[in-house]
């Protein structure tokens, strides 16, 4: 196995211990989150304000070197734009995490706590990819020869 994919899954794993850690992973407190009108719970902001260091940390970092430690370069996707795909990707995003409290980082993490919500988003997630590639006969990025 590849030094870098061994990179991958231990970052993989230490993700999805931050987010079961800091309770993102419980849709309940989530929609708790997202209510600022009704009962809100701002603690899930001082989880996504934490997570903004290490991930400013890592962008200065990014721009100082010339690739990765354990690569040849960075893959930074080239396509900057703010299309209409991409802003309704966006709202579809913003829907369904709304609507049940699950976004597909954190309810794969759930996976780990057994609970039957996050197998039926995962499902449902992996059911719904798979109809939107097939629909639209896209390749997954990790598809390419990359």
């Amino acid at each position: 196995m590849r030094t870098s994919m061994i990179a991958s899954i231990v970052c993989g794993l230490i993700f999805g211990a931050g987010l079961v850690i800091s309770d993102m992973v419980n849709p309940g407190r989530v929609l708790a989150f997202l209510d600022v009108a009704g009962s809100w719970d701002p603690s899930l902001a001082f989880v996504m304000g934490g997570a903004l260091v290490p991930s400013a940390v890592a962008y200065v970092i990014r721009r100082r070197r010339s690739a990765p430690l354990l690569d040849s370069r960075f893959h930074v996707p080239a396509n900057t734009a703010i299309d209409r795909r991409l802003v309704a990707g966006a709202a579809l995003f913003g829907i369904g995490w709304g609507l049940v409290g699950f976004c597909p980082g954190p309810a794969i993490a759930a996976l780990s706590t057994g609970r039957w919500e996050a197998v039926l988003f995962v499902a449902a997630m992996l059911v719904g990819m798979s109809a939107y590639r097939v629909s639209w006969g896209q390749r997954l990025p990790n598809d390419s020869a990359d």
